[in-house]
């Protein structure tokens, strides 16, 4: 047996007896392209995929061309690697799917976290729910650059007419920031309220996710300040 491959059996071995307890990121890396690169050692691309990147985190986020242009990394192995987090976020979003009603900024957190949590760029948001707060459906109103994202007011009022919303919830992330309403978002809520409340809908909050945690401007009272 070569020695590479005496060092997968081993690696392997020590996964399925204890999980990746007691593996550093390069170990959890090396293991992972096993399953892309069956024939070779992959610790020395684990190395320069972890040196490029900086981080499983970061590998995880490389788009394919970024990836690709680590040497060594083919189609495959780019697939594999961009598969990962989509299916733990696929798995996540099923869980909060489970969430069927919202009546609070914590449940509302608890169904987007996992919308929201891995992405790069902002995302804007709009949860509709029915007269009993019942979620009728998640919708995508836009994608932007990690500062600004656009909301089209018509096509939230469209959007929510179309899904028979006596409710909606606005959301958006801010990538590494904090969860904390800017000037721009208390303008795009008030806007977005007005408009709503003009078909009779009623914009029941407006939640910011970032770094795990969020802010919710119906919980802290805000809300009732776009009324007037």
């Amino acid at each position: 047996m070569a020695i590479h491959e005496g060092h997968r059996e081993r690696l392997r071995g020590q996964f399925l007896e204890n999980g990746l307890d007691g593996f550093h990121e390069l170990q959890a890396l090396e293991l992972l392209l096993f399953y892309a690169m069956p024939r070779r050692d992959t610790n020395p691309l684990a190395h320069a995929l972890l040196d490029r990147f900086g981080s499983l985190d970061g590998v995880f986020a490389a788009s394919e061309r970024e990836l690709c242009e680590v040497p060594g990394v083919g189609k495959n192995t780019a697939a594999l690697l961009m598969l990962v987090p989509q299916i733990l976020k696929r798995s996540r979003v099923c869980s909060a799917n489970e969430i069927k009603t919202i009546r609070s900024g914590r449940d509302a957190a608890e169904y987007l976290r996992p919308r929201l949590d891995t992405e790069r760029e902002e995302v804007a948001l709009m949860i509709c729910l029915n007269a009993q707060m019942g979620v009728i459906n998640c919708v995508e109103l836009a994608r932007g650059t990690v500062n600004a994202v656009d909301f089209n007011i018509r096509r939230v009022v469209e959007l929510a007419l179309k899904s028979k919303a006596s409710y909606v919830i606005l959301a958006h992330n801010h990538p590494g920031g904090v969860p904390r309403m800017s000037r721009e978002d208390d303008a795009v809520t008030a806007r977005v309220y007005k408009a709503l409340d003009l078909v009779n809908i009623r914009l029941y909050d407006h939640i910011i996710v970032a770094g795990g945690e969020y802010a919710s401007v119906n919980d802290l009272g805000g809300m009732r300040l776009y009324s007037y």
